[in-house]
């Protein structure tokens, strides 16, 4: 990606490893390698920088950041985290190499753990393969946002995965809005995708995925909510659908809405990181995609409505943990994105009644370096239209619809949690034939969706900014 002006819309605030900005910089600079690379830092970047960050930017203030020794980052890389879906690297690394991994992660902490957030700076023209634009900071100061949806007014809701909504509107951010169910704001989970109805001008209806809460402290899963906007609150909810085979474990949840034109809500629940044959059985909810009516009743032509023992909401199974939901704009067609464990992050055309394969064949491997399984491809289960590796940690996705970028018509366009970029993706029918990063180094993209006015708007988490995409000759 070429830059034009002096002006960069974005610096990385990396001062625990003696990186400064630029005002004009290369592509992906803004993740340059944390240290001088040893074995130790080569390690950590293998292994721990696809969920903590190539700076250790994911991190967020814990106590463990302050104790005088590494005890406890040795316990948690020699053991894991299991609830929170972090695996046990005993057999991965040597002792030696844990507490060298343990130093260099309490080593690349700062004192002053707000440095671990990116500086904004003004913005200027950038120059892609073939669509200039310029991006425009709409908010900042949010924590983590997850769902964008417009308001027939132009005002946006966001929901942040903490548990906070708000309603952005003439330039102000909203007092959080009351109403919320309780849900577990941990981990992966919290409040995450919103959406309206597609006749939401005549019916209010607003729709919620969140990690419902099951025994009011730690068993969760992931439920959908609708209810309607009042002022600065939420009337009438009503819970609609809740995921069974509750856990204490706080990831893969899913989980992005999706309505079609037919009033069909469709939406994907994680395996949870429970047992890995949920993903293949139909007697649960983890594992899959569901579609639901608008009420929450079951469409009677879902594909598993007649079969003993089925859960009837399912639409596809077999998938590990979809971030990504929507719908082609032109099509009508279900399209998809999931992670993979280490690498294997999907892309897929969802059809109704397929298996999607996790976890018996996938292009990833354990987050270890073991073997998760040797088959890629098997009789009776769908191949992805596409696969990352390495993982990029897709999140968040959308089919451009309108005419505001000439040259992008219909593409698709992906969010990077790892890599923190925005990924265009060209298809010819059902193939992709063309990708292109855009937004190298801005930060981790959590959602991107396409306004009524027809602009793209992209949500970062670090830092918790929205930004705009306004194209230019």
């Amino acid at each position: 990606m070429k830059r034009t002006t002096v002006f960069v819309f974005i610096l990385m605030v990396l001062t625990s490893f003696g990186l400064i900005g630029s005002k004009c910089v290369k592509n992906n600079q803004y993740a340059a390698n944390a240290t001088s690379e040893n074995p130790t830092a080569a390690n950590y970047r293998k292994y721990c920088a696809g969920c903590h960050g190539d700076n250790l930017e994911k991190f967020t203030a814990k106590k463990w950041m302050d104790e005088p020794d590494n005890a406890s980052v040795i316990k948690s890389i020699t053991f894991g985290l299991e609830a929170q879906g972090m695996p046990a690297f005993q057999k991965a690394f040597t002792e030696a190499e844990i507490v060298e991994l343990a130093a260099y992660v309490k080593k690349g902490i700062p004192e002053d753990k707000s440095t671990l957030k990116p500086a904004l700076l003004a913005g200027g023209v950038i120059e892609t393969e073939v669509q200039n634009f310029i991006v425009d900071t709409v908010v900042t100061g949010l924590d983590v946002p997850w769902g964008l949806a417009f308001l027939p007014n132009g005002d946006l809701l966001i929901s942040e995965r903490a548990g906070t909504l708000h309603r952005f509107s003439d330039g102000k951010l909203s007092p959080p809005i009351q109403g919320l169910p309780p849900l577990r704001g941990e981990g992966q989970g919290g409040l995450l995708d919103l959406c309206l109805h597609p006749d939401y001008k005549n019916n209010g209806w607003i729709y919620f995925s969140y990690s419902a809460l099951y025994n009011g402290k730690t068993l969760s899963n992931t439920s959908i909510m609708r209810a309607r906007l009042d002022g600065n609150k939420l009337i009438d909810q009503q819970v609609i659908f809740k995921g069974d085979h509750e856990s204490n474990k706080s990831h893969h949840y899913g989980c992005k809405l999706a309505f079609d034109n037919k009033g069909h809500l469709f939406f994907g629940i994680g395996d949870r990181g429970q047992h890995f044959d949920f993903p293949q059985n139909l007697d649960n909810s983890n594992g899959k995609i569901h579609r639901i009516n608008d009420d929450g009743s079951i469409p009677e032509d879902n594909p598993f409505v007649n079969t003993k023992g089925a859960l009837a909401s399912i639409y596809s199974y077999g998938h590990r943990n979809p971030q990504g939901t929507c719908i082609h704009s032109v099509t009508g067609e279900l399209w998809e994105t999931e992670h993979g464990p280490k690498g294997g992050d999907e892309i897929n055309l969802i059809k109704p009644g397929i298996n999607y394969g996790w976890p018996v064949i996938s292009y990833g491997i354990n987050y270890d370096g073991t073997i998760l399984t040797e088959l890629t491809e098997k009789e009776g289960m769908e191949q992805p239209v596409y696969y990352w590796t390495p993982s990029i940690a897709p999140c968040g996705m959308t089919f451009l619809s309108g005419n505001r970028y000439e040259k992008w018509q219909n593409n698709l366009f992906v969010g990077s949690l790892r890599f923190q970029y925005l990924e265009r993706v060209v298809l010819k029918g059902k193939t992709v034939i063309h990708t292109e990063k855009l937004l190298e180094g801005i930060g981790r993209v959590r959602n991107v969706v396409v306004s009524p006015e027809g602009f793209i708007y992209v949500a970062t988490e670090s830092p918790g900014i929205i930004v705009r995409l306004v194209p230019v000759e």
